[in-house]
């Protein structure tokens, strides 16, 4: 009996071979100056952030930080 389904280790038809051009994980992350603090937030507040974050498939921490930022943003113009 004659094996009828590709070997998926194997190249389909030519192969051409593509020099790298993306940029390594370390380049897509962008670094922020970042600070640690320790704020106190009610627990409504913290809850819709999870439940936001959660929705968005994001950090609840990460989305603080950038509402944060876009209010300093807004304050220094």
């Amino acid at each position: 009996m004659k094996n009828t389904t590709p070997d998926p280790a194997e190249p389909i038809g030519d192969v051409t071979i593509v020099k790298d051009f993306l940029p390594p994980p370390e380049q897509l992350v962008p670094k922020k100056n970042t600070v640690r603090v320790t704020m106190e937030f009610t627990k409504e507040s913290i809850e819709f952030f999870k439940s936001e974050a959660q929705r968005h498939n994001a950090s609840y921490q990460a989305m603080i930080r950038n509402l944060v930022d876009a209010y300093a943003r807004q304050q220094q113009q």
